[in-house]
Formats: structure tokens, C-alpha cells, sequence
């Protein structure tokens, strides 16, 4: 779904729809440039499963990744994607993001 940009032109905003954990090495880079709680920090254990990080950093954590926390709140503005030096993220226009 096509919209547009202030002046007129048309922009089609791209959501935020998955993020790899493959790839993700979780720098924080993607979260510090959105303001919209779209995405928050877990960790992995040596299991594969995403545990709460705790202050005390768990010793059970085998790597820390960016995951999705409130998909709805995505504007599409793409900010995390630039900043990502992994290319983790997937992004889909709205008619693909809600499938």
C-alpha cells in the first residue's frame, strides 16, 4: 500500500518483519535508532532458546541478539536496516507483512 511522503511523492513504507538470530550479533545498533520499542535484546542459551538477560548476565547465556518485541509499533521507516552491519533483518511492504 502505496503513501505519501509530505511534499506529494509517493513512498511505500517497508516494515520490520523478522530478524535472524543466525546472523544478528547484537550490537544494539538497530535499537538505539528506534524510537518505538519494535525491537529488545535476549539471549540465547547454549540450547538455542531465548532467555531474559538479567543484570547479573547470566552465565547461561551463550550470545545476546536483537529479537522482535512489538511488531505493531514498526512505522517502515527503515532506519534499523541502515544502521544493521549484518543485514539480519527482513523488511516486507504492508500486503507481505500481514500474511
Amino acid at each position: 500500500m502505496s503513501q505519501a511522503t509530505r511534499d506529494g511523492r509517493d513512498w511505500c513504507p517497508e516494515y520490520l518483519v523478522a530478524i535472524d538470530p543466525g546472523k544478528c550479533i547484537g550490537c544494539g545498533r538497530c535499537f538505539k535508532v528506534c524510537g518505538r520499542d519494535v525491537m529488545t535484546l535476549k539471549g540465547l542459551n547454549e540450547d538455542g532458546e531465548l532467555v531474559a538477560l538479567d543484570d547479573d548476565e547470566d552465565e547461561e547465556v551463550e550470545k545476546k541478539i536483537m529479537v522482535m518485541n512489538d511488531t505493531g509499533a514498526c512505522i517502515g521507516c527503515g532506519a534499523c536496516a541502515r544502521v544493521c552491519p549484518t543485514n539480519c533483518q527482513t523488511h516486507a511492504a504492508e500486503d507481505v507483512a500481514l500474511v
